[in-house]
């Protein structure tokens, strides 16, 4: 659920992000910020979630030489390590950038920065959207070739087994 949640908030915002840049003409800035909001709360959830409940050292650990990884691959630890990147800079510059937004719990500041600011603001969040098109079309193409399979199955149905996981892993972890 959370893999879907946050995948529905990331393609809204790319969605309402880059067509307007194409000649897409609709009110888009509402459902961006307020999109921007969910992916903040998800992206919180997610962290609360990955230091109390779940091992860290299974998604971070690199894993001994010559043995099977953990639960993650070195590429899904990688990709993992990407996209937190630039997901935080385009959480936290939109978070900036929702000063320059009335919603109706502030009115606009555009003042709140220097223009030379708001204008690296602007190259971060823009670059890191372009970063985030370019990993999501890399994890589409990584879940969707043969040997993949389990994990396509697993972000569709929500699971895999054991001896799907014992051939490629080391259990790490209860889960």
């Amino acid at each position: 659920l959370f893999h879907w949640l946050t995948a529905a908030a990331v393609l809204t915002l790319l969605a309402t992000g880059l067509l307007p840049l194409v000649g897409i003409k609709f009110d888009w800035v509402p459902v961006h910020w307020i999109t921007g909001v969910v992916l903040l709360v998800l992206v919180l959830f997610h962290l609360v979630r990955s230091v109390i409940w779940q091992k860290l050292r299974c998604m971070w650990a690199p894993g001994p030489r010559g043995r099977k990884y953990g639960k993650y691959s070195p590429a899904q630890k990688l990709m993992h390590l990407a996209m937190t990147i630039v997901i935080l800079t385009v959480v936290a510059t939109g978070v900036v950038m929702m000063a320059k937004v009335d919603t109706p719990f502030w009115e606009r500041n555009p003042y709140l920065l220097s223009a030379e600011t708001w204008g690296y603001v602007y190259v971060l969040h823009g670059a890191a959207s372009l970063l985030t098109v370019t990993l999501v079309m890399i994890h589409i193409y990584f879940g969707l070739i043969p040997e993949n399979r389990m994990y396509l199955r697993s972000m569709l149905k929500g699971w895999v087994t054991r001896e799907e996981i014992a051939v490629r892993h080391e259990w790490c972890g209860n889960r």
